[in-house]
């Protein structure tokens, strides 16, 4: 039986307490995600010196999750809307727990590697269904009330989750190092598990859609082609058949957008929705959102070699000296959405990419100025500045280019929006081993490290500032103007192609 044939549900009543229930497991889950990715940056220098790992390996801890969740985000919404999203969704997230275990149990870093790639696996089945399940089961009038909770909880993820890292990290809980910031997950994912199966109301797409296998296997191959050379490159000494690799690698592209042609023709369920790209507004903000992922993964991981190997911080300082970047994301985003895209448009987040190459400019400076006696004080400022300007440009980027894709792809385009800036995140982290260590010999004495580190990352941050003048550039092609909401109810960040069929 499809979707369909199934008898429809009613929605949720709105004096129902169980949404908020519902809702509150499934912003549990998003945080659980977004914490995550965050802690994980905090603790990898304590990871590498327990564990032996090798840079590539290191870049692969966070590397392997960016791609794993980039190559199943829209495979994973898809499925949802197949298959029911509450079902998947208690899938994700026991898969997700389940290899948050593997993680922290992890014997070797080759373990550690193929866990975390479950782990973005099966995060990509997760995080997809949130939003869905949110449109699902909360009527117009209440959804824009629940979104602001949704931001509110990004932000929080932000400022938490590094911080959090470096506590668990210095505290070395039972002595096992660096491995709870993984086994925390475990009480919340069970916990999620149990109280989502029991609150959540199932639904799925009103028509029948068929899940692109191939476009999957596509996206995928093309992706590893590309990754795989360049966080191994620099330690294999950069063989031949790495460059026949990524030169392939377009070839295999080139071969999904051609098949992503035949399929939509045929059938009309495609991977990737290829009319999307024929609106200006959307094509550029893709481009955007692919490039700015590329400066965050090389920022980061960047970031937190230069301060806990380089200047040989411990995790609690190096998380610590993070707080006032997070801060800074967190209001400006705020007043960006609420006070100056209204007024301002699209010259809000173009000022958001300059201020924030002004910060990576700054920190390039205070770096140099101050060399390996630099203190987190002296970082605060740069720190602040590029808070603020990426805060003007993460919260409104995904309605600005959502605003002139026409309504019924809007859950498309949403999962594409999300799909490539992951990509450009894995992008990025592969890219570490060419803009940072690529500048850094092999072998160091004990007294030079910290030198390099400090030289590699000043390289790196020079590489991020050109990424934001490109990204300035980019955005001349997003409307000048946001989209009027409609009335009654805020667009939603990954609003869903049309009303979902709720089921028993």
């Amino acid at each position: 039986m499809n979707s369909t044939d199934t008898p429809q549900a009613p929605r949720p009543a709105a004096g129902d307490r169980r949404r908020w229930f519902a809702l509150a497991i499934v912003m549990t889950a998003a945080f659980m995600d977004l914490v995550d990715v965050t802690i994980v940056n905090i603790a990898i220098p304590s990871i590498q010196r327990d564990e032996g790992a090798t840079f590539s390996q290191i870049q692969w801890i966070t590397a392997g999750y960016a791609l794993a969740f980039a190559a199943g985000l829209v495979t994973g919404g898809r499925l949802g809307d197949i298959h029911g999203r509450k079902r998947i969704f208690l899938l994700g997230i026991g898969g997700f727990t389940l290899a948050s275990a593997l993680c922290g149990f992890a014997v070797n870093p080759e373990m550690l590697v193929a866990s975390r790639i479950l782990q973005g696996a099966m995060a990509a089945l997760m995080v997809p269904q949130v939003l869905s399940i949110v449109h699902a089961t909360f009527p117009p009038h209440e959804r824009g009330k629940v979104f602001g909770l949704f931001g509110a909880i990004v932000g929080l993820g932000a400022v938490s989750g590094p911080l959090l890292g470096a506590l668990l990290t210095e505290w070395n809980l039972f002595g096992l190092e660096w491995r709870p910031i993984f086994l925390i997950n475990l009480p919340v994912g069970v916990v999620g598990l149990v109280l989502g199966s029991r609150f959540i109301t199932e639904s799925k797409a009103p028509r029948a859609l068929k899940l692109d296998l191939v476009g999957v296997a596509l996206v995928t191959l093309g992706l590893l082609m590309l990754l795989y050379p360049l966080t191994r490159g620099r330690e294999l000494g950069w063989p031949l058949w790495g460059y026949v690799s990524m030169a392939g690698a377009l070839v295999v592209f080139g071969a999904l957008v051609a098949y992503e042609r035949v399929k939509g023709a045929r059938d009309g369920s495609p991977l990737i929705e290829l009319s999307l790209f024929r609106v200006k507004s959307f094509a550029a903000g893709i481009a955007v959102q692919t490039v700015f992922g590329v400066g965050l993964g090389i920022f980061f991981l960047v970031w937190t070699l230069y301060m806990q190997v380089g200047l040989g911080w411990s995790a609690l300082r190096a998380g610590l000296t993070g707080v006032p970047f997070s801060v800074a994301v967190s209001a400006a985003a705020g007043m960006s959405v609420q006070l100056l895209v209204p007024r301002f448009g699209r010259k809000v987040l173009q000022a958001g990419a300059l201020v924030m190459a002004a910060g990576v400019l700054l920190y390039i400076a205070e770096s140099e100025r101050y060399g390996m006696d630099i203190t987190s004080w002296q970082m605060a400022l740069p720190l602040v500045v590029m808070g603020v300007g990426m805060g003007l440009i993460v919260a409104p980027l995904t309605d600005a280019v959502l605003s002139e894709v026409p309504r019924e792809h809007a859950g498309s385009a949403s999962g594409l929006i999300n799909t490539v800036q992951q990509m450009g995140n894995a992008l990025g982290l592969g890219l570490v081993s060419v803009v940072f260590f690529g500048v850094i010999d092999e072998r160091l004495a004990p007294a030079e490290v910290g030198p390099a580190f400090a030289d590699g990352f000043q390289h790196a941050l020079g590489w991020v500032a050109a990424v934001l003048g490109v990204i300035f550039l980019l955005m001349f092609a997003l409307p000048g103007r946001p989209a009027q909401h409609v009335e009654g109810e805020a667009k939603a960040p990954a609003a869903v192609e049309r009303e979902p069929e709720l089921v028993s």
